[in-house]
């Protein structure tokens, strides 16, 4: 019943948003499209960083519903199912048994009996419509899950609501796919992923790299969002950054064809390897993380709420990402690892900061 109406809810709130315009003959104007997206990015947030959802916490049923309502929006795009069995979700068996700790427990929700001993991830597939070209993979990916509530609450407030990380980035790829589908077949296949259980140990990004649902030697770029709801200080106002900048040619490419993309200016907490981005890098799959996070101090805080995004940027962040996106999925360039760049395969995915 819970399911059903939560289901229910996110649905009616997506019916009163405004579509994209799809295709030549309905497409009205450049700014009748920023308000569907500025709508839908609002009506994406306003669900997935609720209260309703306690904080998505890896391994429960809120970040299966979170996981069921991107679905449905893949659903309602008219793409291609890339989950099991014809759907939108792919199950990830997890076993914790040996990984359970306490620290691990406190992310757990409290609604929740006992741990699950599965994962979700929500992918969906917008088919290329070159001959040649089809069968090579451009991944857009972030992560569905946060970190759950708190046993007791902090300062009034239980709920990890995840707002930036990652209920933004996953916003990003949503939106992402609404436009993509909307204009013109990319001339490569784009597979959207969102990843269940980041925050617990990368188990989604490790799931799907152990069912693909294309050969994993056809991805030819993967591209990870991760809190972009907040302006960076470090960088240039409007500006993102991409991990690992130095280490393959890709984001010096996508600058060139209009992404406003930079360095990472925080290369001491190393995020090229905090995210689900470094299971694919280990596999040899260029894959980097696009992000505008200026280490706030809500990170992994009960206060990373939907009052702290910065929906102007965050909006722009998400339609200045479209052009470059849709130039690497049009393309027959393929980005390359810089010498040294590569990550060995037995680099370990470096854990996200303790909650507190």
């Amino acid at each position: 019943m819970r399911s059903r109406f939560l289901t229910a809810f996110a649905l009616a709130a997506l019916a009163a948003v405004p579509s994209y315009a799809a295709g030549p003959a309905k497409k009205t104007s450049t700014q009748t499209n920023t308000a569907a997206l500025a709508a839908h990015v609002h009506a994406d947030m306003d669900f997935l960083a609720s209260d309703t959802l306690h904080g998505r916490g890896s391994l429960t049923r809120d970040e299966h519903l979170a996981a069921q309502y991107c679905a449905t929006v893949f659903e309602g795009l008219g793409l291609e199912p890339a989950g099991d069995n014809g759907s939108f979700l792919q199950k990830i068996p997890v076993d914790l048994t040996s990984r359970m700790n306490d620290r691990m427990k406190q992310r757990l929700a409290t609604f929740e009996d006992t741990p699950r001993t599965e994962t979700w991830n929500a992918i969906a597939m917008l088919p290329g419509s070159d001959p040649k070209l089809k069968s090579e993979v451009i991944l857009l990916t972030a992560h569905l899950d946060h970190l759950g509530m708190l046993k007791e609450p902090k300062n009034g407030d239980a709920i990890y609501n995840g707002a930036d990380d990652d209920a933004s980035g996953t916003t990003a790829v949503l939106n992402l796919a609404r436009v993509l589908a909307a204009g013109k077949a990319p001339k490569r296949t784009i597979v959207f992923a969102l990843f269940g259980s980041e925050e617990m140990g990368g188990y989604g990004a490790r799931g799907f790299l152990a069912h693909p649902p294309v050969p994993l030697e056809s991805l030819v770029a993967n591209l990870e969002f991760e809190m972009i709801g907040r302006p960076d200080a470090a960088v240039k106002e409007g500006t993102l950054w991409l991990t690992g900048y130095e280490r393959s040619n890709l984001g010096p490419e996508l600058a060139k064809h209009g992404a406003n993309i930079v360095a990472d200016p925080h290369p001491k907490e190393q995020f090229f390897m905090r995210s689900d981005n470094i299971a694919l890098a280990r596999q040899g799959i260029i894959a980097q993380t696009v992000s505008s996070f200026g280490l706030h101090t809500d990170y992994h805080q009960v206060s990373d709420e939907l009052k702290t995004i910065d929906f102007t940027h965050m909006t722009a962040a998400i339609a200045s990402m479209e052009g470059p996106v849709r130039w690497l999925a049009d393309t027959n360039w393929k980005p390359t690892w810089n010498p040294g760049g590569k990550p060995d395969a037995n680099t370990a995915r470096r854990p996200p900061a303790p909650a507190q």
